[in-house]
């Protein structure tokens, strides 16, 4: 396990940090044989037609379980998640793992204590699920050297490298006029910076190695409406950086065979969020009136977006934004 320095919190939920000012910054059958199609090269011709995609000729290795479509099946594909020691991040780690892939989990603190979600979950995919995770100290900002190697040793280690969800941030809310230069700073540099020089390490590794991956980063519905009631100017505006910033990369590295895609969550309940309807009940109340299904989401319900944009499901998908809000930005 890498031993480096980091200051990043896992991105725990899509929306600002909820504590007010001085609390700071805030710590993440089978398919018939109908025919699918398939991506063609890089700068090869369009087919007219595409082979049907069967089970009965898929590898051993990557024959779906009975009942899974082909498509989703991630056996033996290498993924990074950055702040994945908790929260969404974990979540989508554990779906992933449950599709068969290996993953390098990238977060702030020195090692996820014994007993803790992330230890569950570390200690399934060995006994249970059969596959692979490993854990790195990573900065995604100030680390940047580090964060290459480390991608770096990882592609080597595998031989490839399929993908990344970027989830890695930081929340504060903060009124406008009292927001510090520092504070922005801090607010960008982690969550725009931090999440360019993650996807630009793991696009450096795809290019080396000649393979096609899928790069998924991890937005908010925030970045694209002002969330009532909650004043977090800084964070709204780095989400909606980082929605723009992925239709770019999708448009730069797409003749690589790289689809870069992004999630946009609604409220999600987290253990941080619990704590704060203690000190905030009309939030608790209030908060299910803004969409229209009458409710707040759990880290649970972003698992399938991770699996489907980071496996062949996706593969014609690019410069997307996944947006699961239930429907709060659709009224």
């Amino acid at each position: 396990m890498s031993k480096l320095a980091a200051r990043v919190t896992p991105h725990v939920a899509p929306v600002c940090a909820f504590a007010p000012r001085a609390a700071g910054i805030a710590s993440s059958s089978r398919q018939n044989n109908a025919q699918a199609p398939n991506i063609a090269p890089p700068g090869a011709p369009s087919p007219t037609h595409y082979p049907p995609l069967r089970n009965d000729i898929l590898p051993a290795s990557r024959a779906p379980a009975k009942g899974i479509l082909p498509e989703f099946n991630m056996k033996g594909k290498v993924v990074i998640v950055s702040g994945g020691a908790q929260g969404l991040g974990l979540v989508q780690t554990e779906a992933l793992l449950e599709a068969g892939a290996i993953v390098h989990v990238f977060d702030r603190q020195p090692e996820p204590p014994l007993g803790s979600s992330y230890d569950k979950v570390a200690r399934r995919a060995k006994d249970e699920l059969r596959t692979s995770i490993f854990y790195h100290q990573v900065d995604v900002r100030s680390g940047v050297d580090e964060l290459n190697i480390i991608t770096e040793q990882i592609a080597d280690k595998h031989g490839r490298l399929d993908g990344l969800i970027a989830a890695a941030g930081i929340q504060q809310e903060t009124p406008a006029l009292d927001y510090t230069a520092q504070d922005s700073d801090r607010m960008l540099g982690v969550n725009v910076t931090g999440a360019l020089m993650t996807a630009q390490a793991v696009a450096r590794q795809m290019v080396r190695l000649e393979k096609p991956g899928s790069i998924v980063m991890i937005a908010s519905m925030s970045g694209t409406i002002a969330n009532r009631g909650l004043i977090c100017p800084v964070y709204n505006a780095s989400k909606a950086a980082v929605l723009q910033l992925a239709r770019n990369l999708a448009m730069e590295w797409g003749v690589k065979g790289i689809r870069v895609n992004t999630i946009s969550p609604g409220y999600i309940v987290t253990e941080m969020v619990e704590k704060l309807f203690v000190k905030f009940p009309d939030r608790e109340t209030e908060w299910p009136k803004h969409n229209m299904l009458n409710k707040l989401s759990k880290p649970e319900d972003y698992r399938g977006a991770a699996v489907f944009l980071l496996s062949d499901a996706s593969r014609f998908m690019t410069g997307a934004d996944l947006r699961i809000d239930g429907g709060h930005a659709a009224w």
